[in-house]
């Protein structure tokens, strides 16, 4: 979730970058919150949107995994009257939080918080240098874990898929060979490393670590993961005519996304040239475009802004499915639970 606190933060390829809800008024459009309307935000961070939909008028459940972000956000909760519930969860365990009635709207931004950036001892950023950790949980197997411990094909697998970086195969080689010697305890031992072999060009946008540590993060926290279970979470949670609004920040998140929506949504599948196969009840209706990006006045003001992606739909009155992780297609890679996650 990105934290909305206004502070200066950096994320984890480049300078500071003043955070502040992304895609505000498309959100609270998706969403419509109104007095007595009851809306889950899976991903409190610093409470941005959250607050933005207290202030119209509806009640809150707001979620966040990092217990950082649950002690920072009670003077919040002190000051909403008892209209904002503030619950340690990963978004995934939405639906259990959800009252029985069903929510009004869920909305999640994907994404790190600039809190967990601009804190050293947790290892998000190579800017600022401390442990490698990267836990959102702050439990659990960390970063300097699968760096030190993961075997180099599941490495390559990692950087390749979940960092996009074409180099995976050399740094993965090169991280094997330097923790022989010696363990990675600090983001700046890996990044350092990565710095020599795959040194930044003149014509590089981004710092040459950037994609491996996008990479570790997403494995870490399992976020692809995370995120498949939320959806089919948010279809049992909402009532007939509510609202689910995505943000992404990133290809595979937004991959991901866009599936869920284009599964749930088709009553039928065939062509002219292939047999009409069994019609399914549409679970979300399409809301608006079928994604929204931020405006350039947005990403001007907001740098975060510019890799934005929005995405919603409106839930129906069919029954839910069963959660498929397969629609994802998404790759085998080493599990946490290998490792003793």
């Amino acid at each position: 979730m990105a934290a909305n606190s206004g502070e200066q933060s950096s994320d984890a390829g480049g300078g500071p970058v003043r955070h502040i809800p992304v895609l505000l008024h498309e959100v609270l459009k998706a969403l419509e919150p109104a007095p007595g309307k009851v809306i889950l935000d899976g991903t409190f961070g610093a409470g941005g949107y959250s607050q933005a939909i207290l202030d119209q008028g509806a009640h809150v459940i707001a979620l966040d995994r990092d217990p950082n972000a649950i002690a920072d956000g009670q003077a919040m909760v002190a000051a909403n009257g008892g209209r904002l519930s503030l619950i340690q969860s990963q978004f995934s365990n939405l639906a259990a939080h959800a009252p029985a009635e069903g929510l009004d709207g869920i909305v999640l931004d994907i994404g790190v918080s600039s809190m967990q950036i601009d804190e050293a001892e947790r290892g998000f950023s190579f800017q600022r240098n401390g442990p490698l950790d990267m836990r959102m949980s702050s439990s659990g197997v960390s970063a300097a874990d699968v760096v030190n411990r993961c075997k180099v094909g599941d490495l390559i697998r990692i950087f390749g898929f979940l960092g996009e970086e074409k180099q995976s195969g050399r740094i993965a080689r090169a991280i094997e060979k330097k923790r022989a010697d010696e363990p990675f305890r600090t983001t700046r031992d890996l990044a350092g490393l990565i710095e020599i072999v795959t040194p930044r060009k003149a014509k590089d946008k981004i710092h040459p670590a950037t994609r491996v540590f996008q990479a570790l993060r997403v494995f870490v926290n399992d976020e692809l993961g995370e995120l498949a279970q939320a959806l089919f979470a948010a279809e049992r949670a909402l009532k007939p005519g509510g609202r689910l609004v995505v943000v992404t920040f990133h290809s595979l998140e937004d991959r991901i996304v866009k599936k869920y929506f284009a599964d749930r949504s088709d009553r039928a599948a065939g062509s002219r040239h292939m047999p009409m196969l069994a019609a399914k009840s549409a679970i979300f209706d399409a809301l608006g475009k079928p994604m929204i990006a931020a405006s350039d006045d947005e990403a001007d003001i907001n740098p975060r802004a510019r890799s934005a992606k929005l995405r919603a739909g409106v839930r129906t009155t069919a029954p839910a499915r069963p959660a498929d992780i397969s629609i994802f297609e998404l790759p085998d890679l080493t599990s946490l639970e290998k490792m003793g996650g």
